[in-house]
C-alpha cells in the first residue's frame, strides 16, 4: 500500500476509474455538478457528470458560473452547498410516539437514520475544516448526537486541494485551506493532464491501491507545489485573527452594529451556505388522525426572530443585535466554547449576502474604529 505522504498520478482518463471503484465499494457517490445556475453536490456516475470545464465568478453579493472551455474538473471553487447536509440534516424527525391502546398510554421511540454508505469527491480544504469544527459540537465525548453520527461514519471524502481561488475565499487567514492536510480519505491536486493523488486514511490506501497508480514525477510534485502556494499568494481577501475574540468582546456597543444593521436584511442567507452553522429548532408535528406524532428538527438561523423568542420576549429584537450575535459566535464565544473558530473562510456568506456584506470588511471596521 502507498505510504499517506506518497504521491501518485492520476491521469485524467482514470478518474472515472476512481469513480466505478467508489461505486463497486457500495458507495453512493456524490460530486459537484451544474444546477439551476450554481455548483451543488449531486449524485453522479460518470466523469461527464461532474462540472468539467466549467468555472465561477464570486464577489460580494453575485455568484456567476460558466463554461471557460477547459478540460479540468474541478476548476469552480465552490457553490452554495457544502458537506453540512450530509451529516446534519436539514430536516429530520427525531422521536416518534405513538399511541399505546385504549387506555391513553403512548410509546416513544427514536427515529435514528439508516446508515448509508457516501461517498463525496471534490471535497475542499475549508470545507474539510468546517466538517471538523461540526465534529466538534455534535460528537462530543459526554453528549455525542447518534443521528450525526450514524451519517458520519458512512462518509468518504475525496479532497480536492484548490490551485484558484474566489475574490471571496479567505482560508488562508484561518489556516484552513488551499491544501487539504488533514480530515480526507483522498486528496488529489489538480493538474494539466490529471492529478497529484494521496491517502489520507487506510481506506484511502486500500483504493489508491487497487488503482495501482504510478508514483508522481519529481517535477509534478514541484508543479503541484507552486499551484497551491500561488493559489494562497493570489487569495486577495484577509481577515487577522491575530486580537480575536478581545476585538469583539471589547466591542459590543460599537456603533458598527447600527452600520451594518441599515444594510443587513436578516434574510438568514448566510447561516444557510455557512458550512459550519448548527442553529436548528426542534417542533412536534401530530398526525392528522392523532394516532402519532413526531418530533422533528431542522436547520434554523440566528437571523431569524422568532430564534431568540424566551419567555414570552425576543431577546434580540433588532437587525443590529441578531448580525451582532452571529459575527461573535462565529468569531469570539465559538473559540471559547469548541477551541476554534466558527469560520474557515470559505466566503459563501460573502458571495450569498444579497446586499454584499462582507465579514472580513466588518471586523476590519471594528478594528479600525477601535484604534
Amino acid at each position: 500500500m502507498p505510504e499517506p505522504t506518497q504521491r501518485l498520478w492520476l491521469e485524467r482518463s482514470r478518474l472515472q476509474q476512481l469513480l466505478d471503484s467508489l461505486g463497486e465499494r457500495g458507495f453512493e457517490v456524490h460530486g459537484p455538478v451544474v444546477r439551476d445556475g450554481a455548483l451543488v453536490l449531486a449524485p453522479v456516475r460518470a466523469v461527464e457528470e461532474l462540472a468539467v470545464g466549467w468555472r465561477e465568478s464570486q464577489a460580494p453579493g453575485r455568484y456567476r458560473i460558466e463554461q471557460s472551455g477547459s478540460e479540468r474538473v474541478f476548476d469552480v471553487v465552490n457553490g452554495p452547498g457544502s458537506l453540512k447536509p450530509f451529516v446534519f440534516a436539514a430536516r429530520e424527525p427525531l422521536i416518534r410516539v405513538e399511541m399505546d391502546g385504549p387506555g391513553g398510554g403512548f410509546r416513544a421511540h427514536a427515529t435514528l437514520p439508516e446508515e448509508r454508505a457516501v461517498a463525496v469527491v471534490g471535497v475542499r480544504a475549508c470545507d474539510l475544516a468546517a466538517l471538523a469544527v461540526q465534529d466538534r459540537v455534535f460528537l462530543h465525548d459526554r453528549y455525542p448526537d447518534p443521528y450525526y453520527a450514524a451519517r458520519r461514519r458512512g462518509l468518504f471524502l475525496v479532497a480536492v486541494s484548490c490551485t484558484r481561488s474566489a475574490s471571496t475565499c479567505f482560508c488562508t487567514s484561518l489556516d484552513t485551506g488551499p491544501e487539504a492536510t488533514t480530515g480526507f480519505d483522498v486528496a488529489l491536486s489538480e493538474l494539466e493532464g490529471g492529478f497529484v493523488a494521496r491517502a489520507g486514511s487506510p481506506a484511502g490506501e486500500d483504493l489508491l491501491a487497487e488503482l495501482a497508480l504510478p508514483e508522481a514525477p519529481a517535477e509534478t510534485c514541484v508543479a503541484e507545489r507552486r499551484a497551491l502556494d500561488a493559489c494562497a499568494e493570489a487569495m486577495p481577501r484577509k481577515l487577522d485573527p491575530s486580537d480575536l475574540p478581545e476585538l469583539l468582546y471589547d466591542n459590543l456597543d460599537h456603533p458598527r452594529w447600527d452600520d451594518v444593521a441599515e444594510r443587513c436584511l436578516s434574510c438568514g442567507n448566510c447561516t444557510q451556505v455557512c458550512p459550519t452553522c448548527f442553529c436548528h429548532d426542534e417542533r412536534d408535528e401530530p398526525s392528522l388522525d392523532s394516532g402519532h406524532s413526531l418530533r422533528v428538527r431542522e436547520w434554523d438561523s440566528c437571523f431569524s426572530l422568532e430564534h431568540s423568542y424566551l419567555h414570552g420576549m425576543q431577546v434580540r429584537s433588532r437587525i443590529r443585535d441578531r448580525y451582532r450575535q452571529w459575527l461573535m459566535h462565529k468569531l469570539a464565544t465559538w473559540i471559547d466554547q469548541f477551541g476554534s473558530s466558527g469560520c474557515v473562510g470559505c466566503g459563501r456568506c460573502i458571495s450569498w449576502c444579497p446586499v454584499g456584506i462582507d465579514l472580513t470588511q466588518e471586523v476590519a471596521a471594528l478594528r479600525e474604529r477601535s484604534a
